[in-house]
C-alpha cells in the first residue's frame, strides 16, 4: 500500500469535520458534517466549494501546441480563440477513450502557456506520458504541481467569488482568464461539473487555504465533498472517467457526439488524424452498437452501478454505470449502455436487484436541467 497524497487543503477539511476517503491516490473529503444531501442541496440552492485539486493541471508551450494536440483528439482546438473553454478527450487506436478533459486557451503571453489543460486525477500519469510521447517534440507538456484547483459552484458563486474580484462577472460559460482573488494569482474558468453555473480556479499552492477560507466566509457559501459532486454530475447527466466512458467505449456510444465540431467530421477541413479516427467516424455514420442513455426508476429503490439491465423477457441488455436516489430529481436515476434498439426515449427495460426485477425509462439527459451561465 503506497500512501495516499494529501491535497494543500487537508487540514482544512480536517478542521470542518470532513470525513475522508481513499480516492485515486489521494485522501478525499466525500462529506462534511452536513452530509451528502445537504451538500447537494445547498450547491443547487446557493453556492458549494469543492477541492478538485487531485485533478492534473497542465500547460502546453509552443505555437505548434493546438496543431499537435488535434492529433490526440477529435476535436477542434486550432479554432479556439483566446480566453475559450473546450471538452475534449482523448482516443486509442480502437476509438476508445483513453481520459476526458478540459483545454483552454490562455491570453497571449500568459503564464499558462500555449494551452492550459486539466485532466482526470486517476489518468493524470498516463495522460502526461500520452502527451509527451506523441506530441512532446511538437511542444512543451509542463505539469504543474505548484497549483491547486477549487471548484465553487452553484446559482450564487458568481455573487460570492464577485465580493473578491468584481470582473470575474465578465466570465461566461466555456471561457476563462486570470484574476487576483485574495491576494493569489488565479486562472478562473467559468465552468464545473454539477450542471450549475460556477468557476473552477487554479491557484497558487502556498494560497490555496487562504482562498478557500475567504470563499467559506461568503454566506452563500458551504463546503462540499466527493458525495455529493457525484450525484449532482450525474443529476447532470455528465460521465464520469472510469465508470460510465473508458477505453472500450467510443463517444459517440458515450453521447458525446456533440464535443466533435464540423471541421474534425468528414467532409471537415480537418478531418480524421487522430488515434480511432475510422471507428469514431464509422460510428457518426450511424453504426455504433450501443448508445450511453438515461434512466428512470418507476419505483422507489436505488439502482447502483454494475446492476444489470434486463428486457421484459430477462434477457441482458447491459449493465448500470452510474446510479443513485437523486435529492433534487426525487427519483431513483441511473445511466447505462443498451443496444440502439432499447434506446430510444421512453422504452422501458428492467433493473435486477437483489433478484426482483424493477421497472425503468429510458429518459433524456440531464436529469435535472443545466443552468449555465451564457450571457
Amino acid at each position: 500500500m503506497t500512501e495516499l497524497l494529501q491535497t494543500p487543503l487537508h487540514a482544512l477539511h480536517l478542521r470542518l469535520g470532513a470525513r475522508m476517503v481513499p480516492f485515486a491516490g489521494y485522501s478525499m473529503p466525500v462529506q462534511y458534517r452536513a452530509g451528502v444531501i445537504a451538500e447537494h442541496r445547498h450547491c443547487r440552492r446557493a453556492a458549494a466549494l469543492f477541492d478538485v485539486s487531485h485533478m492534473g493541471q497542465l500547460r502546453l508551450v509552443g505555437t505548434d501546441a493546438a496543431a499537435a494536440l488535434e492529433t490526440l483528439v477529435p476535436v477542434d482546438v486550432v479554432d479556439l480563440g483566446a480566453g475559450r473553454q473546450r471538452y475534449a478527450f482523448f482516443t486509442n487506436a480502437s476509438g476508445g477513450l483513453l481520459d476526458d478533459l478540459m483545454i483552454t486557451r490562455p491570453q497571449p503571453g500568459s503564464a499558462f502557456g500555449d494551452l492550459f489543460v486539466v485532466v482526470n486525477a486517476a489518468c493524470k500519469d498516463a495522460d502526461v506520458r500520452h502527451l509527451v510521447t506523441n506530441i512532446g517534440h511538437r511542444c512543451s507538456v509542463v505539469t504543474m504541481p505548484e497549483r491547486a484547483l477549487l471548484a465553487l459552484q452553484g446559482p450564487q458563486a458568481a455573487v460570492a467569488l464577485a465580493r473578491l474580484n468584481a470582473a470575474v462577472a465578465q466570465l461566461v460559460f466555456m471561457s476563462g482568464a486570470e484574476f487576483d482573488l485574495a491576494g493569489a494569482p488565479c486562472f478562473v474558468t467559468r465552468s464545473g461539473y454539477t450542471g450549475e453555473d460556477g468557476f473552477e480556479i487554479s491557484v497558487p499552492v502556498a494560497d490555496a487555504a487562504a482562498l478557500a477560507e475567504a470563499l467559506l466566509a461568503q454566506p452563500e457559501v458551504e463546503p462540499a465533498g466527493l458525495g455529493a459532486r457525484d450525484t449532482l454530475r450525474l443529476e447532470a447527466g455528465l460521465c464520469l472517467y472510469g465508470h460510465d466512458i473508458d477505453e472500450r467505449t467510443s463517444p459517440v456510444e458515450a453521447g458525446l457526439s456533440w464535443a466533435i465540431q464540423k471541421v474534425r467530421r468528414p467532409g471537415g477541413a480537418r478531418a480524421g488524424g487522430y488515434p480511432g479516427a475510422a471507428t469514431i467516424e464509422g460510428h457518426l455514420a450511424g453504426g455504433a452498437p450501443c448508445k450511453r442513455v438515461g434512466l428512470v426508476g418507476l419505483e422507489r429503490v436505488p439502482v447502483r452501478e454494475g446492476t444489470p439491465i434486463v428486457d421484459a423477457h430477462g434477457r441482458k441488455l447491459g449493465q448500470v454505470t452510474s446510479g443513485t436516489l437523486a435529492p433534487s430529481v426525487d427519483r431513483p436515476i441511473a445511466m447505462a449502455y443498451l443496444p440502439v434498439d432499447h434506446a430510444q426515449p421512453q422504452h422501458e427495460v428492467y433493473a435486477e436487484v437483489r433478484g426482483k426485477r424493477l421497472p425503468m425509462r429510458v429518459t433524456p439527459m440531464p436529469f435535472n436541467p443545466h443552468r449555465y451561465f451564457r450571457g
